[in-house]
């Protein structure tokens, strides 16, 4: 059951951020980031979505180690769940969004941005780490392909994503979801594996 509420927790995540911000009036997916839509009169749903997503995946995390079946690779992703619990810290408005806020960033940023700042570090080291775990210590060569390659392009996607962030790119948003979605469908594939072999 643990391994379903983290699959559930990676999949909902994606699929509330990319509704809520192809209806959230004046956001743009390709230019601003998943976590702006913290932001504003709808901001409690993303606020919502880091934490229960962030809960559902520190689940499942904890269950696979605490199973004794692999406890680095459920260390790694309690981890990577705890960070997206954190990431519920509002970042500052800035970059034109929400509506009305001036363009680039402020001059000075408040403590809640800050720690929403080190909560994402944490989402965008843990999850590449996560990945390479996985490919040293799954069995199957299939599942040690993937997560490879896994860890490769999120560690290549996280790169781009600070570089696109640093020079404002208007499509920051979208070089982030190049990240999040590929790495979110990867984690919840995870789960299911140990649901599936749990299964048998």
């Amino acid at each position: 059951m643990a391994y379903v509420i983290g699959a559930s927790g990676a999949l909902f995540f994606v699929l509330v951020f990319l509704i809520d911000g192809l209806t959230r009036p004046g956001y743009s997916p390709v230019r601003h980031p998943v976590s702006a839509l913290a932001l504003g009169a709808r901001g409690w749903i993303q606020i919502s979505n880091f934490v229960v997503s962030g809960a559902a995946i520190t689940v499942g995390g904890v269950s696979i180690a605490t199973a004794g079946r692999q406890p680095l690779l459920g260390g790694m992703l309690a981890i990577f769940g705890l960070g997206l619990v954190a990431s519920g810290f509002r970042m500052d408005p800035m970059r034109g969004y929400p509506p009305g806020t001036p363009e680039g960033d402020p001059a000075d940023v408040t403590v809640s941005h800050k720690l929403h700042d080190y909560a994402g570090a944490v989402v965008f080291f843990s999850l590449p780490v996560t990945a390479a775990v996985a490919a040293f210590v799954l069995p199957e060569v299939a599942w040690k392909v993937v997560s490879a390659v896994a860890a490769a392009a999120l560690m290549a996607a996280s790169y781009a994503f600070g570089k696109a962030w640093e020079r404002d790119s208007p499509r920051t948003g979208l070089v982030q979801r190049a990240f999040i979605v590929p790495g979110w469908l990867w984690v919840a594939a995870v789960f299911l594996r140990f649901g599936s072999q749990n299964a048998l």
